[in-house]
């Protein structure tokens, strides 16, 4: 029982196994947080340290786990990788932070605990029925086994005990959901005159003086960054040739090989048990299932029995189903009791590490072994054959493009000509890349490192997505420079006539405003400075219909003492400006009962998720995180891309 136990998981991990993100601890094992010699520390937590090699798998498992969840749609210049290294070492930081804090607090999760949690996962499941080859394939995938795994989700589950610990507390009151709703449905009747920025900068002047004044002014704001071009070859399994189609020899040979576990059915058994937890009484438990036992003997129904007494919360409602079995799913001694019964016979009491089982034989579907004379084996064993051989070239190509590289440092001719590669050459780019290979991190890092500019050298082969191999080498480079007044002459006009065109704004807004407090009326004097007037009337705090800027300054503004209204003043996107008449506040007086449930909830969960950062806050002021050193900027994923 316990290995199928452990062939589950929770909806508190699956999270992190669908979408990576649902829990931030689950990239970084605190049990290899052991490194020293010459491993920079970039942060210290507690007692702790984490190193930059530590930094560097984890951020190259995250990297890939992005990789497989965006398949073909994956592109490294969608991720900003100064945020990713940013947001790995932060939840390593805090997943060793809540580790230390909840082992020192005495959090503890039970064998039954964790038991309920993976029996009731649902996404490593087939046609409704967990399936341990799903569960292992998506473990696989993220880099996990099956014992780190379980490892790990007791960890999740004692950090979870803590949180919910906090945010399970957090409540509010009738009198702020009543509150909210009203705020949430009060009505603000609003006009507003736009002063538009664009209609500004044609009475903008800047002169050349002024120009010059601002290049001298801020020189360092005008440089050009360095860039490179390359040469680079590059070596891609997908643009490998075909290779030939195998004889009847050669599969066969394959499928002598492969029989047992590509081509063969496993026999499984479809069984149903009954399982009594050892308790606090192991001899009590005993007695009970060997009452139970002489129940079936009596010619009671299993599946009625399991229902009444079966602890298995999570087979006790279908009558003890486990489903179909296959050998490697259980643990020895649950196995071997399962696989001596025939179909239809229950055994007597089994032990394992969870309790006493009774084991039920529903049916048995034999092992079955498909022919190599079938046309879909055959057609099985040539995709698996040129896929091996493919990957063989691979490899072999691989290597050779790594000796030739090394040992022809100074060109890439002698690479291309014996791989039968073409040397291509990127456009001009910089540390932020363009497009082509220059978008992939690897490659951006590497062509500005001393050895590419300096020494003028051979990379040595960088793995990009796609499983692609590259070579670059500096076609040219430009160092950082600064840009001469020519050319930024009209970078910096632009820049000063945007500047006076919001002052010109800024300057009527602030004249509008004057005169109506000194009586004159809003529409007389917005139709003297040629602004546009809008009234939308009564407007929400969720009006998609006015600007943003509007709408939040709008509901700050005080209730209109006088028939005037209240005045203010927003800036909009686009640096245009804006001066907002409020005429009146309606608030709602009834608040439909219906309304309130959703509203309590989403105060509470605010409430909650603000008591619980407030918690984290004061668990690292005890734990204590150091961020010592940036982690370095070369840290990219080291194969498989």
């Amino acid at each position: 029982m316990l290995q199928q136990i452990r062939d589950r998981t929770s909806g508190l991990i699956a999270g992190f196994i669908v979408a990576l993100i649902a829990i931030p601890f689950a990239f970084f094992g605190i049990e290899s947080f052991r490194s020293g010699g010459g491993d920079p520390v970039v942060a210290k937590v507690g007692d702790q340290k984490i190193h930059d090699s530590q930094f560097r798998r984890a951020y190259d498992q995250r990297y890939q786990q992005l990789m497989s969840l965006m398949g073909e749609n994956f592109r490294a210049d969608m991720i900003d990788q100064t945020q990713l290294r940013q947001s790995v070492l932060r939840d390593m930081a805090q997943e060793t932070m809540l580790k230390q804090f909840t082992e020192s607090e005495g959090y503890a999760v039970d064998d039954a605990t964790v038991f309920r949690s993976i029996a009731t996962e649902t996404a490593f499941q087939r046609d409704g029925k967990f399936n341990t080859e799903a569960y292992r394939d998506a473990l696989a995938r993220v880099g996990f086994t099956p014992e780190r795994y379980e490892a790990r989700l007791r960890d999740s589950l004692e950090m979870n005990q803590m949180r919910e610990a906090i945010v399970d507390t957090a409540f509010v009151t009738d009198v702020s959901v009543d509150q909210a709703l009203r705020l949430a449905g009060e009505q603000r009747t609003i006009e507003y005159a736009v002063f538009d920025v664009t209609r500004y900068r044609a009475k903008a002047n800047v002169t050349d003086d002024e120009v010059a004044a601002r290049y001298e002014d801020s020189k360092a704001q005008y440089q050009a960054p360095e860039r490179i071009k390359l040469e680079y070859v590059e070596l891609s399994k997908a643009t490998l040739p075909e290779p030939s189609t195998p004889g009847d020899d050669v599969l066969k040979a394959l499928y002598d090989a492969e029989k047992d576990g590509r081509f063969t059915t496993q026999e499984e058994r479809k069984a149903s048990h009954i399982l009594v937890s050892f308790g606090a009484d192991k001899a009590a438990a005993k007695a009970k299932v060997e009452k139970i036992a002489g129940e079936l003997a009596g010619g009671a129904d299993f599946a009625t029995l399991a229902k009444e007494y079966s602890d298995d919360t999570g087979s006790k409602a279908s009558g003890g189903s486990l489903g179909w079995v296959k050998r490697g799913q259980m643990v020895s001694s649950f196995e071997d009791a399962l696989y001596g019964l025939d179909a239809g016979q229950t055994s007597g009491p089994v032990e394992t590490e969870f309790g006493w089982h009774l084991i039920h034989v529903d049916e048995i579907k034999p092992s079955v072994t498909r022919s190599f004379d079938d046309p879909e084996v055959k057609r099985e064993l040539t995709e698996l054959f040129q896929s091996r051989e493919r990957q063989q070239r691979f490899e072999d190509m691989s290597s050779q493009l790594e000796q030739l590289a090394f040992e022809n440092p100074t060109s890439l001719e002698p690479v291309a000509s014996a791989l039968g590669l073409k040397i291509q050459t990127t456009e001009w780019f910089t540390r932020e890349g363009a497009g082509g290979i220059t978008a992939e991190e690897p490659v951006r890092t590497a062509a500005f490192m001393p050895e590419i500019i300096d020494d003028g050298e051979n990379s040595k082969p960088l793995a990009i997505s796609g499983e692609r191999l590259v070579v670059i080498r500096k076609a040219d480079y430009e160092a950082p420079r600064q840009r001469t007044l020519d050319e930024v002459r009209e970078t910096i006009r632009n820049q000063l006539l945007a500047e006076k065109a919001r002052q010109l704004a800024e300057q009527d807004a602030d004249e509008v405003v004057n005169a109506v407090g000194s009586g004159t009326a809003f529409q007389e004097i917005v139709s003297a400075k040629g602004a546009e007037l809008r009234n939308p009337g009564a407007i929400r705090r969720d009006d998609k219909n006015v600007e943003g800027a509007v709408v939040a300054r709008a509901f700050k503004l005080a209730r209109p003492g006088n028939d005037v209204g209240t005045l203010g003043q927003a800036v909009l996107d686009d640096g245009s400006r804006v001066v907002i008449v409020l005429r009146s506040v309606t608030v709602p007086e009834q608040i439909a009962a219906d309304q309130k449930p959703a509203q309590q909830q989403r105060l509470r969960d605010a409430i909650a998720g603000k008591e619980f950062g407030a918690y984290l806050s004061l668990i690292e002021d005890e734990v204590g995180i150091e961020y010592v050193d940036r982690p370095a900027e070369d840290a990219t994923p080291d194969s498989g891309q």
